[in-house]
């Protein structure tokens, strides 16, 4: 404090500005986390397209509706473990364009399926 009979000195050293954390005033302090294996549009659309071959080659080995769904669910089984491998261990979305399209073909087998016992009234699945 200055008074009347003293002189005023040098001024005492000024504290550096430490923001309050409302606004942001630098970079983060945490650090940035990046997906180790980014999920493209070209990897899900690969994923699905290899599923939809694989579940087409499958369904063709049935030679009647019985036949295709179980081979459609067999080759869907198969598929979904693929899946699950690569959302794991590898391209994630590849697994999902495979797990997508798995459960697609499944849907279409079930389809065939019911619109095959609705059409004859029996069963066709044993």
């Amino acid at each position: 404090m200055i008074t009347t009979n003293q002189q005023p000195g040098p001024l005492p050293p000024r504290l550096p500005y430490v923001p309050s954390g409302l606004f942001p005033a630098g970079p983060p302090r945490r650090p940035t986390w990046r997906e180790p294996h980014p999920v493209t549009g070209a990897a899900v659309a690969a994923g699905g397209a290899l599923a939809a071959a694989w579940l087409a080659l499958f369904g063709l080995l049935g030679r009647d509706v019985s036949g295709y769904a179980w081979w459609t669910f067999v080759a869907g089984a198969l598929a979904w473990l693929v899946a699950l491998a690569l959302i794991r261990y590898g391209d994630r979305g590849a697994g999902t364009g495979v797990a997508i399209v798995t459960a697609g073909g499944w849907s279409i087998a079930f389809a065939v399926v019911v619109t095959r016992w609705a059409v004859s009234a029996d069963w066709p699945m044993w």
